[in-house]
């Protein structure tokens, strides 16, 4: 009954994309399925290192499920274990949230927060304590989402974006123009939801993508901040209150510039740092290491190593570059046409690679639709067009099992209702051009 409820919801886009894919030959499918963004030793599941003479040693206990270490400068990626592991991200997922919507919103913009904002939080979600009918200015939201990694921060702004379902398929879109193919996003916060996975590799894209913004960068360097309170009932003066940054790496290790921790019950820790020392500045993430508290040690001692190594080893694979094109139309405007996260657990009929190419061929259907009636209501000299990188959907996420980035039941339905009608209702205007 879910996976029927699920396909329902992307009957808008699946309609188009099945013709699609009953084209597709097997010989694209299984190259598609064979491609590793970054290099193929990426894809490989052992330690990747290639060390040239006097390199250091790796260190000996990193138990990380998944982790990597890159140049955030050149992209070389030093060595990396399951870069391209599909893993439940926990609130490391707000990176690509703040990717997404921070250059949408003025940051010095003041907010009235609504009830209906907050009223799908669940039990369990990290807070930074926003209160219903107060405003917030757009910066102190985001010290709240980078500093207390507060979903209710979190809920704010992407309903100042346009909802719940319209910021999910921009995230998504974000991570596709990217080239994050493990990522799939189903809430904004990185709560342990069923299908939403990101990996190292991706992780470290969105950190990457992220610091280049300067008010991002910003925030995720600040150690602490003083956070709108609400109102005294004797003086009538609104209160505020100090927070501080969860990340325990932040003003402990040298040269760290941040990014953001996450922590839940089926993501375990999973971290996301830079750091910088003598001009060189690197990216290492961490997920799921065997306890909670390891993921700082394993995450301070790979930056160790890799400053170590500067010089003394190959790259065994590199952090793609963003196309300019696609940063461009980033920061103008949002995406349309992007398949959302209804695409779940139905590879039991296509298999993954069937699901990669319906996803992609829904993609590029929708789009050359709209380009097709934009152009014959304004035609133009044609000019070269870039091809969507597939989506990857994955069967290996976490079920709901609470964490600290907790969303509630109820609300997790009104959200795919949401989704689905925000498909169907791109769909309506586009035919409507």
């Amino acid at each position: 009954m879910q996976r029927s409820h699920h396909v329902r919801g992307t009957a808008a886009a699946g309609a188009v994309a099945v013709l699609v894919l009953a084209a597709a030959t097997p010989a694209a499918v299984a190259q598609d399925a064979a491609a590793v963004v970054g290099g193929e030793r990426l894809g490989r599941s052992a330690v990747q290192v290639a060390p040239l003479a006097g390199a250091p040693a790796l260190p000996a206990e990193l138990t990380g499920r998944s982790w990597l270490i890159a140049d955030a400068t050149t992209g070389d990626v030093l060595a990396a274990r399951n870069a391209h592991v599909p893993l439940p991200p926990a609130s490391t997922l707000k990176m690509l949230f703040a990717d997404t919507v921070l250059p949408k919103l003025d940051r010095s913009l003041e907010h009235k927060v609504t009830p209906a904002e907050l009223a799908e939080l669940g039990a369990g979600s990290s807070l930074v304590g926003i209160k219903e009918n107060l405003p917030y200015r757009v910066e102190d939201l985001w010290r709240g989402v980078f500093l207390s990694s507060g979903n209710d921060a979190v809920h704010v702004l992407a309903h100042m974006n346009g909802g719940l379902p319209q910021t999910v398929a921009q995230m998504q879109a974000r991570a596709l123009a990217l080239q994050a193919r493990d990522t799939h996003v189903v809430t904004p916060e990185g709560y342990d939801q069923e299908g939403q996975v990101s990996s190292a590799y991706d992780l470290t894209l969105f950190a990457r993508a992220g610091l280049r913004n300067k008010d991002f960068r910003a925030y995720c360097s600040t150690r602490t901040a003083r956070f709108p309170g609400g109102v005294d009932k004797t003086t009538g003066q609104r209160t505020a209150f100090d927070i501080a940054n969860t990340d325990k790496l932040l003003g402990r290790y040298q040269g760290l510039i941040g990014v953001k921790n996450g922590y839940t019950t089926g993501a375990g820790a999973t971290f996301t740092g830079a750091a910088e020392r003598g001009g060189r500045t690197l990216l290492v993430t961490v997920m799921h290491p065997e306890s909670q508290s390891k993921v700082y040690d394993e995450a301070a001692s790979l930056l160790d190593w890799g400053f170590a190594a500067a010089g003394r080893v190959e790259p065994v694979g590199h952090l793609v570059e963003e196309p300019v094109a696609s940063a461009s139309a980033a920061a103008e405007a949002p995406a349309t046409g992007v398949v959302p996260h209804a695409i779940r657990q139905a590879d039991h009929v296509l298999g993954p690679a069937g699901w990669t190419t319906l996803a992609l061929c829904g993609v590029l259907a929708l789009w050359a639709a709209g380009r097709a009636r934009t152009r014959r209501a304004h035609p133009r000299p044609a000019a070269a067009e870039a091809v969507p990188v597939p989506l990857a959907f994955t069967r290996s996420g976490a079920t709901a099992s609470g964490g600290s980035t907790a969303v509630g039941g109820r609300g997790r339905r009104r959200t795919a209702r949401a989704v689905r009608t925000a498909v169907l209702s791109a769909r309506r205007r586009l035919h409507q051009r």
